[in-house]
């Protein structure tokens, strides 16, 4: 069995390994090795403002080992770990803007297994008690079924130019806190 709890600032170490191996098994097949590579290099990373706020949680087993991380986030910024963003990360207003659903990554020996679901569950209710309305994201294409199913819808689609030139496709997408998704996953 899975344990959630909520992520702490000794498991930086453990998220980024989590997250490279995650990233790089799980995205065959939609992403190329430069795309992945460039990704783990200028976006993907553990964003210690989200532990910070106690907004980051971890799945974890019997034995303390780290297979799923996801969270959500009240402040600006939409995507990317520490290694991208800047000083600043104000918070947002729940009456006009939409949280933030944030770096879910599954161990692939656990994909496919309920654990993103179970840490969006975890995301949803702490989103509605702080009186969002609205949860926005920016989805990876492996990313992109799992939040379909539970109830996003994709608003845009965007071409991501990193710093090095590689281009990766990703889809900006939303739901609304109250929507109950097909899959279940709802209010």
């Amino acid at each position: 069995m899975i344990a959630l709890r909520t992520a702490r600032i000794e498991d930086r170490e453990a998220i980024e390994a989590l997250i490279a191996r995650s990233a790089r098994v799980l995205s065959a097949g939609f992403y190329s090795d430069e795309q992945v590579t460039s990704l783990l290099r200028f976006v993907f990373g553990a964003d210690t403002q989200l532990i910070r706020d106690g907004t980051y949680f971890v799945g974890h087993t019997d034995a303390g080992v780290l297979v799923a991380a996801g969270g959500w986030s009240r402040r600006r910024t939409l995507y990317g770990g520490d290694v991208m963003k800047g000083a600043q990360d104000p918070l947002l207003d729940p009456t006009r803007e939409a949280a933030r659903i944030r770096a879910f990554f599954v161990h692939p020996e656990w994909a496919r297994q309920g654990l993103g679901r179970r840490i969006f569950g975890q995301c949803l209710e702490a989103t509605r008690a702080a009186g969002f309305g609205t949860l926005a994201l920016v989805a990876t294409m492996p990313g992109e079924p799992l939040y379909r199913a539970l109830g996003f819808r994709v608003t845009e689609r965007v071409d991501l130019t990193l710093p090095d030139g590689v281009t990766v496709p990703v889809a900006h997408m939303v739901r609304p806190v109250m929507e109950r998704s097909a899959a279940g996953a709802g209010a």
